[in-house]
């Protein structure tokens, strides 16, 4: 249980810290669900029961002054610790007691409460509510206007913690490394095989790396006694790499990267986009490129056709063949155009039957120009992580991707941030995994502060 505090708070921290669209919402349930049902029957009865109650000869308010007691308490925790002035009139006009006693000779106002409450919201709430207040205001049934109230409360409560994180964000950015650390120490103290996934994910790299540095190395009637050596920063760049090729369904994330998980997805299912884009285009401007040369808005008109179509290609009910043979014929359409309003020959039924091919052919498995075009964006991400942080000039994009360009760089810093801030963050415990699995070194379990991947 400490664990899952520990993570459930670290998890908030980074969120809150490097995400800055990050705030809390209403938990909304679907109307048609029995939740939903039943919560609206509820209320319903709830309401309808004031209602009654408040039309009774003679009236009866005691459920109505229960709801102005909540509704004092909650307008009493919007207040600032120097808010004293308003504190002490919300105390005075919503006194309970005196209300009951005006109940008990009939003397009570209750649309003037009500009033009174609408006024001072006005005065509390952000200024997207104020459309909400002038509703409030121009409403008569005074019990539509206490439920309506309790709305609007909801929101700018909502409201108010929204403001507090937004007050929070810079601190926690600026303590983000050590918090998060520390977090994750604690975690690692409770539950010791809490780094069993990172390990294994930078294991892997490491056999990789060191098959890859034999063949290298390995001469016919060479001896090669000597053992190969690896970097650990190369280790470390080359398994962050593999996060760019996960399957986010299927295959855990490391203990270190969970809370980044739904960021990494999102970039992947991007950059696997824009990886077919780019395949695409390639495959268009060898088939086509000569007879399309010189017209750059062909080209964006292309691409953006393209990237309309593939959009959701990474949800299992994507067709992906079926949307590819489909791009294909309508990329023949559009370069037929062209060519009709250029006085050119159209292209014949071969060319556009060998494009339309070409382009189904992507998703086949070991597909040369999907190979391609991975490899190259590949060694792009891989020159970002040798950059310093944040890098002066982005690296020069490689041949087939200009296509792409923008959005790749655009990605690639979204990519580069989270790799840094997670090795800043993490980088005492990978060294401790990289001294053992590199040089046999006994690990700690214990991250510290002077250790280096370097």
């Amino acid at each position: 249980m400490a664990a899952a505090r520990n993570l459930s708070n670290m998890t908030l921290a980074h969120e809150i810290a490097v995400n800055e669209n990050f705030q809390l919402k209403q938990d909304a349930l679907p109307e048609s669900s029995l939740a939903g049902r039943v919560r609206h029957i509820v209320h319903q009865a709830f309401w309808d029961v004031l209602e009654s109650e408040l039309n009774a000869e003679p009236p009866e308010y005691e459920h109505a002054i229960k709801l102005f007691e909540e509704i004092r308490e909650i307008l009493l925790s919007f207040l600032t610790p120097g808010g004293n002035r308003l504190r002490n009139q919300i105390c005075e006009v919503l006194d309970t007691d005196l209300i009951r006693q005006q109940a008990e000779h009939s003397a009570v106002d209750i649309q003037g409460l009500a009033n009174y409450v609408i006024s001072t919201m006005g005065k509390l709430c952000a200024p997207v509510r104020d459309d909400d207040i002038r509703e409030l205001k121009a409403t008569s049934n005074i019990v539509e206007v206490l439920r309506q109230i309790f709305h609007v409360l909801d929101l700018m409560k909502m409201d108010m913690v929204n403001f507090t994180i937004r007050s929070l964000r810079p601190h926690l950015q600026r303590q983000l490394v050590d918090y998060e650390r520390t977090k994750f120490q604690e975690i690692l103290e409770e539950t010791p095989s809490a780094l069993n996934q990172t390990t294994e994910w930078i294991k892997e790299s490491v056999h990789e790396e060191l098959l890859s540095l034999s063949e290298a190395t390995l001469t016919p009637g060479a001896e090669n006694n000597s053992k190969p050596s690896l970097s650990p920063t190369l280790v470390l760049n080359n398994s962050y790499l593999k996060l760019l090729q996960w399957d986010y369904q299927k295959k855990e994330l490391p203990e270190t990267l969970m809370t980044d998980g739904a960021r990494l997805q999102e970039l992947t299912e991007k950059l696997n986009q824009l990886k077919m884009i780019a395949c695409l285009a390639l495959i268009t401007n060898n088939m086509v490129g000569a007879l399309t040369e010189g017209l750059p808005e062909l080209a964006v008109r292309l691409k953006r056709i393209s990237a309309v179509l593939l959009e959701g290609m990474n949800k299992e009910t994507f067709n992906l063949k079926e949307v590819l043979n489909s791009i294909g014929i309508q990329i023949c359409v559009e370069v037929n155009k062209t060519l009709m309003e250029r006085g050119l020959p159209t292209l014949n039924a071969e060319v556009q039957d060998n494009l339309v091919g070409q382009f189904s052919s992507i998703e086949e498995e070991d597909n040369p120009i999907w190979s391609l075009i991975d490899k190259r964006i590949q060694l792009y991400m891989k020159s970002l992580l040798c950059l310093p942080s944040p890098p002066r000039c982005m690296p020069p994009v490689p041949g087939g991707l200009a296509v792409v360009q923008q959005e790749l760089e655009s990605l690639g810093l979204q990519y580069a941030n989270i790799v840094n801030l997670n090795k800043q963050v993490y980088g005492p415990f990978y060294a401790n995994i990289l001294r053992k699995l590199l040089f046999g070194e006994e690990a700690t379990g214990k991250a510290e502060a002077s250790s280096s991947t370097n």
